[in-house]
């Protein structure tokens, strides 16, 4: 407890507010990066893939040009998300290994996740989302309804810290 009668996770910062063992806001601060890292890994590395080793330009033609020539989607937009979603995963996942605009970077890659989703069901109406979706929407949802401040080892904290102190 610290002297305003408060629970907080080791260290200075946003508090816990509740009636939380210290062991408890220990473990909130551990989930906190724990899920952030892995999720940040999750989508860092498939998005260096796919920007780096194989290129946007033929992951778009290759899985989204060719993969979706079949349905309605329009192919200038096939395009669009074909090239544009790699960078969103690299640098989401970038973003969130860093803790640097965590909120925002979960919020970028749901949204990749409702696409890619859509695109699974759309190609496999009967497409189990299981084993590849559904741990990483697990993850953002966990990382979005957490405390703000509970990850005490992100560069969200140590900026928020240093505004604070001068």
């Amino acid at each position: 407890m610290n002297p305003s009668g408060r629970h907080s996770c080791p260290g200075s910062g946003p508090r816990i507010d509740g009636p939380l063992s210290a062991e408890d806001r220990a473990g909130w601060c551990w989930a906190a990066f724990f899920s952030r890292a892995i999720l940040g890994t999750l989508f860092l590395v498939p998005g260096w893939h796919k920007v780096v080793e194989m290129g946007a330009l033929t992951h778009a033609r290759r899985l989204f040009v060719e993969g979706f020539a079949e349905h309605w989607i329009p192919t200038w937009l096939l395009w669009l998300l074909g090239t544009v979603i790699p960078f969103i995963e690299l640098m989401g996942g970038l973003l969130l290994v860093l803790g640097l605009w965590t909120r925002k970077a979960a919020v970028a890659l749901g949204f990749v996740l409702v696409l890619v989703t859509y695109g699974h069901l759309l190609q496999e109406p009967f497409f189990v989302v299981t084993g590849h979706i559904l741990p990483r929407l697990l993850l953002v949802l966990l990382i979005l309804v957490m405390p703000r401040g509970v990850d005490r080892w992100s560069t969200d904290r140590f900026v928020r810290e240093r505004r604070e102190n001068g």
